[in-house]
């Protein structure tokens, strides 16, 4: 039996991985966030790792307020590459296993096909450079790793793109949404089930590197706000498309950032769901939980 940390555990990530880990779990879960213990200090990640004999860590702590970012850089490079920097040094030094979630935002979004493990990242914003930086933290650490980059996170917990349209869908008779960026949706219970997988039966070992996770297929953000009003029994709105010059925001935002996933599915054996079906499964979850 192995003693699996997860850090931000009251995030979206966190939460679904709290959903899975449980009764007929192999190993041993610490869910933990800020309120419990602050990754940004190096003392308190290498006391808790040292204290509970931690053999596994998987981060999903992250600073995530994109624009935010821009003004709040300081915060930002604190939790995504320095808090990364201590987490994967105290791995290193306990010979742990780190899971970390990173972002399509290492990219530009000037590609034209989906980007692969490979490619050149060329982040564009403070946000997406401070998840580079704690990549590279961990590739310079010499711990044991796997990096899951994934996109476009929504689940049924906190604040995301699928429950902000549900609610202005239910509210408004008109809304616009950016139609010229393309990405993969992704449900975050489908990439905690993933996580969990791998780590109950043992998978990353000698599997270490960066891999790819997204939903399955790719759309706008205007198709994706139009499936979400469909299925979430709001047709009444009318959503209309616009471009992000319409929109100006605070960062710069990758115009295509779609992942192939091609490396995932063949190392570890899995099918990813369509966008569109773990939509629905979420969406279903919202619903219920508001009954």
């Amino acid at each position: 039996m192995s003693n699996v940390w997860v850090c931000g555990a009251k995030g979206q990530l966190g939460l679904s991985l709290q959903d899975i880990a449980g009764r007929g779990s192999k190993h041993k879960y610490f869910f933990t966030d800020v309120d419990e213990v602050d990754i940004c200090s190096r003392d308190s990640v290498e006391d808790f790792v040292r204290q509970n004999k931690i053999n596994v860590i998987i981060n999903c702590a992250a600073y995530t307020a994109v624009d935010a970012a821009e003004e709040d850089k300081e915060k930002a490079y604190e939790v995504n590459h320095t808090a990364v920097k201590y987490l994967s040094q105290s791995a290193k030094d306990s010979r742990c296993f780190l899971f970390h979630i990173s972002t399509d935002y290492v990219f530009d979004g000037k590609g034209e096909k989906p980007y692969r493990e490979d490619d050149m990242t060329r982040p564009v914003s403070v946000y997406g450079d401070s998840k580079w930086r704690g990549e590279r933290a961990i590739v310079e650490s010499g711990c044991k790793y796997i990096i899951l980059r994934t996109a476009w996170l929504y689940s049924q917990y906190g604040k995301n793109f699928v429950k902000t349209m549900i609610r202005l869908t239910s509210e408004k008779e008109t809304i616009k949404v950016v139609n010229d960026q393309v990405g993969c949706p992704t449900y975050a219970g489908d990439l905690a089930r993933v996580i969990y997988d791998i780590v109950e039966e043992n998978k990353y070992e000698g599997s270490e590197g960066v891999y790819h996770y997204v939903g399955g297929g790719d759309c706008s953000w205007y198709e994706f706000a139009q499936e979400v009003a469909h299925m979430a029994g709001n047709d009444r709105c009318e959503i209309q498309p616009c471009t992000t010059s319409e929109y100006p925001t605070a960062a710069h935002r990758p115009q295509y950032s779609v992942l192939s996933t091609g490396k995932i599915e063949k190392a570890f054996d899995i099918e990813i769901p369509y966008w569109k079906d773990s939509l629905g499964r979420c969406i279903e979850k919202i619903q219920n939980e508001n009954r």
